[in-house]
């Protein structure tokens, strides 16, 4: 189903021209037709608000744990970031789909994990039908213009990035903070995204300044890391049912 501006079939909810319920996004012109909407014609999103700064956390979340609060509480602080939203995804195109939990039983999960009044969490990709990061984030851009996004990704992401589809553009349409992991500090910064990005790299004492910068711009986050890991946290659980 495609977003064409007109209210899609069981769609009672939202009329043109009207203001839609709080936090939900009515049907827009404009958006390419991957783009598909529930069949309530209504996706919900986290409160938006002008010249809001959030980071953009993407993820599977199989499970959340407290190393993606870590993440999150440092990306508020070391950013001046307003808020930050967890994005949990209907499946990971580079990882094997038999291994996520269902949908609400991660985003509860990740709700449960976050709470912080400042951490929202969303699973609205699931509503608009898509599965790449670049989809999501052209779709993000185009409903909140007006506010200022960060994507925000761990250290290993950024030694796999060139693997992602449009990681070029990705890097184009908002600036990224990548946050230090266990192993991974001199393997993302030469990796060859972190090559090709590299004159985009601004000075990690200039990260609070990175919300407002045009992008490609980048910034490298040390400090406390996390040791915990989803993939760790589901063997433990499984070699622990196994033993049960």
């Amino acid at each position: 189903m495609s977003l064409t501006g007109e209210a899609p079939a069981g769609a009672g909810t939202w009329i043109a021209g009207a203001a839609p319920p709080d936090g939900e996004v009515p049907p827009r012109p404009g958006l390419p037709s991957r783009f598909r909407l529930q069949p309530s014609g209504l996706v919900r999103l986290p409160p938006a608000a002008s010249g809001l700064r959030v980071g953009l956390y993407g993820g599977s979340f199989n499970p959340a744990h407290a190393g993606h609060r870590h993440v999150s509480l440092m990306a508020l602080k070391r950013l001046g970031l307003d808020r930050v939203w967890w994005i949990v995804t209907p499946g990971n195109p580079l990882k094997n789909p038999g291994e996520a939990a269902p949908m609400a039983e991660r985003l509860a999960q990740a709700r449960t994990c976050a709470a912080h009044p400042r951490i929202a969490v969303t699973g609205f990709e699931e509503g608009i039908g898509v599965r790449y990061t670049i989809d999501t984030l052209r779709f993000l851009i185009r409903r909140h213009p007006e506010m200022r996004f960060v994507w925000l990704m761990g250290a290993d992401n950024l030694a796999s990035f060139h693997r992602w589809r449009g990681w070029r553009e990705i890097a184009g349409l908002m600036p990224i903070a990548i946050i230090d992991r266990p192993g991974w500090t001199l393997k993302a910064v030469g990796s060859r995204a972190g090559v090709a990005l590299g004159t985009a790299r601004i000075p990690e004492s200039q990260a609070r300044v990175l919300a407002d910068l045009k992008p490609p711009a980048w910034t490298f986050l040390h400090g406390p890391r996390s040791f915990l890991s989803s993939t760790e946290i589901r063997r433990r659980r499984k070699a622990a049912s196994q033993q049960s």
